[in-house]
């Protein structure tokens, strides 16, 4: 089992040792450093290997939002934080989990699982819970608002200059790349058919010449570059 090295970053002691407590708790996990500031932890990552920062928020100096802004590369990043109204901030900074204090051991085993799944090399299965947490939903801002959609429910994606519409049974406009997006996709599940177009494999219904005709009867472009691709992978079912 990989040992994942830690920092947590809070200006709170009793905070910190919270999350010592947390971490103790978790096999592969270890404390590299607890850190009071933003500053503590830059020393750190510029020196050694980090897996996973712990980061509050509300710190002295510098906060742990501007921290990330400053990191070019950084760990896998877990929030833990008081405050809800930063959540899409964080979310738009691709951290891997946003904790609302004071949070569970539970919610914190949830968390530290998503980052668990990243990083298995091997066939081992790390089982921190009976019941461990599927990855099956993605975060998405939309008019101010953090809209939970579940993967299952997407029928198609289309590039909309610096946004995209996401087809459920409505659509969702979202700032955000078709190809940042698309990385947050299951591969078994979505494809990319056209530079401006991702679908949900599920939904296809058939293939007309250069054209896809999805289950709800929109059609769309296959790219000339994306045609072998979607033959592959019906060829692979």
């Amino acid at each position: 089992m990989e040992i994942l090295k830690c920092i947590i970053a809070d200006d709170e002691p009793i905070a910190r040792q919270i999350l010592e407590n947390y971490i103790e708790q978790i096999p592969n996990l270890e404390v590299l450093a607890s850190c009071k500031d933003a500053f503590e932890v830059m020393k750190i990552l510029q020196n050694q290997s980090v897996d996973v920062l712990f980061l509050d928020i509300n710190m002295p100096k510098l906060s742990g939002l501007s921290l990330l802004k400053t990191m070019q590369k950084r760990p896998d990043v877990i929030i833990t934080t008081a405050y809800p109204e930063y959540a899409i901030e964080g979310f738009e900074l691709s951290v891997t989990d946003y904790l609302l204090k004071p949070f569970s051991l539970e919610r914190f085993i949830q968390a530290v699982i998503k980052i668990q799944k990243k990083n298995v090399t091997d066939t081992t299965v790390v089982h921190l819970s009976e019941k461990e947490e599927i990855t099956t939903s993605v975060f998405v801002k939309s008019d101010k608002k953090l809209i939970k959609v579940p993967f299952k429910d997407i029928q198609y994606i289309e590039a909309y200059g610096n946004y995209i519409k996401i087809f459920t049974d409505t659509m969702i406009l979202t700032p955000n790349t078709l190809s940042d997006f698309f990385d947050k996709l299951p591969k078994e599940d979505f494809i990319r058919i056209h530079k401006s177009f991702v679908i949900n494999f599920n939904e296809l219904k058939l293939i007309e010449g250069n054209q896809l005709i999805l289950n709800n009867t929109t059609t769309l472009p296959i790219g000339k570059s994306y045609r072998k691709l979607v033959l592959d992978k019906i060829d692979g079912m």
